[in-house]
Parts: C-alpha cells; sequence; structure tokens
C-alpha cells in the first residue's frame, strides 16, 4: 500500500503544479531583435513569475519580426494549438511605422482579440505609442485606438508596454527601435506590475 500512496501523493503533487501558458504574441520587440532569445522580455518575465511564486507559469515567445496586426488571428490560431490561458497582444508597432490606417489596425486587434476570447483566452493589450515625427493626429488616434479597444472589450491594458524605454538611448540598441537587454529588463516589469491579480 505505500508505494501506491507515495505514486498518489506524487500525482496531486504533479496536479497541483501544472503548468500553465501565456503566450506573448508581438513583433520583434518582442523576439528580441538584436539580444539573446534568453534576454528577451517574455523569458525575463517568466523568471520573474516563477520568483514571484507563480512557478506554473510558462511564457511563451511569439514574437515575429515585422508582423503587423493583419497577422494576429491566423498566428493566434497556430500557437494557440498549445492551449494557453492568457495572451499578451503585442502588436501594432510595424503597423504605426509604417503609416498604415489605424481603423485597419483596430479592425485587425478587435479580430484578434475576439477570436482569444472566444477560445476562452484572457487577454492582455499591450499598448503603444508612435513618435511625434509622425504627427500629433496620427499619434493621438494611434495611442486612442489601444484604449478604445481595452474599453470596448474589457481586457487587462498595458497603456505603454515600452514605458521608460522607448526613446532612451541607454535602453535601446544604435537603432534607436528595439531595446537592449537593459530595456527588455524594464518591459517586463511593466508587464509584471501589469499582470498582478491578472493570472
Amino acid at each position: 500500500m505505500r508505494p501506491f500512496l507515495f505514486l498518489l501523493i506524487l500525482a496531486f503533487s504533479s496536479l497541483s503544479f501544472a503548468q500553465k501558458k501565456l503566450v506573448v504574441l508581438g513583433d520583434s520587440l518582442t523576439e528580441g531583435y538584436g539580444v539573446a532569445k534568453d534576454a528577451a522580455f517574455p523569458a525575463v518575465l517568466e523568471k520573474k513569475l516563477h520568483e514571484s511564486g507563480k512557478k506554473e507559469w510558462t511564457v511563451i515567445n511569439a514574437g515575429v519580426s515585422g508582423s503587423t496586426t493583419a497577422s494576429g488571428v491566423s498566428r493566434m490560431k497556430w500557437v494557440f494549438k498549445s492551449k494557453p490561458e492568457a495572451v499578451i497582444l503585442a502588436l501594432g508597432a510595424n503597423d504605426g511605422l509604417r503609416g498604415l490606417k489605424i481603423a485597419d489596425s483596430e479592425k485587425h486587434l478587435a479580430q484578434a482579440i475576439e477570436y482569444a476570447q472566444g477560445q476562452k483566452v484572457k487577454v492582455i493589450l499591450g499598448g503603444l505609442y508612435m513618435p511625434p515625427n509622425y504627427g500629433k493626429a496620427y499619434t493621438d488616434q494611434f495611442k486612442k485606438m489601444y484604449e478604445t479597444l481595452a474599453k470596448k472589450y474589457k481586457v487587462t491594458f498595458i497603456p505603454f508596454i515600452l514605458d521608460k524605454v522607448a526613446g532612451n538611448p541607454k535602453y535601446n540598441l544604435a537603432d534607436g527601435i528595439h531595446p537592449n537587454e537593459e530595456g527588455h529588463k524594464i518591459i517586463a516589469d511593466n508587464v509584471f506590475t501589469a499582470l498582478k491579480g491578472v493570472l
């Protein structure tokens, strides 16, 4: 009986530590362009979650350089095969940098949110800002797009995922766009703070 009892306890212990998956769906900012994979913010975020006691969470880096919001739903359909509990939607930077129509970007993000919610996957929306040289009208509308979506779909919202990083040479690579390792640490802090009480 003792070996059986031991196996039973072991089985219940493994259930209590069953892995939960958090997907970070983004572009090169998520992928970690220019830094090691384990230095990109999804990997740093996973480490922070584990250190905080949430060892059951695995963070999946689903960042693909050059991605726009138009790829959101199709990429979700692929990555959701892993049956995640939550997704951080961090798309839109390339839309803005290319000056794409905000109405189209908003429509694509809305479709991605609706798809995730239809799959019973919790959505965390990562907001982004555009540099001021894109003009006040465009930058204001771009910022408002995320705010509107977060309110409409009642999702957890990170107003500016690159807070304290964007525009600061200390935390970015020479291109001035992609975060360096220190920048990714700050992004992970921003996301981790927003996730408190959510996961």
